[in-house]
Parts: C-alpha cells; structure tokens; sequence
C-alpha cells in the first residue's frame, strides 16, 4: 500500500473537516427550515444585491442546474426575487428573505466560530487563516 503523503494528509482532513461542518450546519439551520447551501446563497445575496445569476453561481459551491432549482425554490417560498433586464436576471432578498438571513446569519456565525473558538487559541487561528488564504490563493491560480 502507498504510504500516504504529510500534504495529501492534509487535504483529507480538510474534507473531512468541511464534510462534518456542513452536516453538523445543515442539523443546526433546521431550525430556520433551511440548508447549508440555501443559507450561502440568502447570505450571499444579501451581501451584494441586486447579483446576477452568473456572479451569484461563481461565488457559491453549487452546480448552475442546482442553483437554478434553488433559486426556483427560494422563489416559491417568498424568500428572493428575480428581475429580468434585457438579458441579465438580477436577485434580490424580499423582506421575508432578508429576515430570515439576519436571523439566522448571527446565530450561524457563532455555531461555526465555536468549532474554532473551542480548541484553538487566538495565535492559532490567525495562523489557520493565514495559511488557508495562502493555499486558496494558489488554488486560485491552478489551471488543469
């Protein structure tokens, strides 16, 4: 069996870690009738409405078919809208949508924070998040 490499390690960890966050999320956000990933898209719309499909889909972890059906779902319950101009649909929050977020955001935040805040000091964390924007820099820059 090939020994497995210290960076190859790593990178399991990390998805294992991002895999367990998002389930230990998606228990959390029943609470508020929603997903991780419905939560990051309200979230994401409330940072930079009015966002196009397009700029909404590249900010998100989503595939453009599933977004479509989330957004489609979102709509149905009266949490966003779409605008049509000429050719680029923009979405926007309704009020229902925009407090829902703002209820939610605050308490998500904290849940999240406590996975870090409970076992790594501060020196830590600012170390973490120093070499995680190192490595999602380069990640950035990757071509295959």
């Amino acid at each position: 069996m090939e020994q497995n490499t210290l960076s190859s390690l790593i990178w399991l960890r990390m998805a294992r870690f991002v895999q367990r966050s998002n389930q230990l999320s998606n228990e959390f956000l029943e609470r508020y009738d929603m997903t991780v990933a419905q939560f990051d898209v309200l979230a994401q719309i409330h940072i930079y409405e009015p966002i196009t499909q397009m700029d909404l889909a590249e900010k998100l972890t989503v595939s453009s078919g599933g977004i479509s059906r989330m957004l489609t779902r979102l709509e149905k319950e009266c949490l966003i809208v779409r605008k049509q101009d000429w050719k680029i649909k923009y979405i926007s929050l309704t009020d229902k949508g925009r407090a829902l977020i703002q209820d939610a955001m605050p308490e998500q935040t904290n849940f999240q924070s406590s996975l870090f805040d409970e076992v790594l000091d501060e020196t830590e964390k600012k170390q973490l998040y120093t070499l995680m924007t190192k490595i999602q820099k380069n990640s950035l820059q990757k071509k295959i």
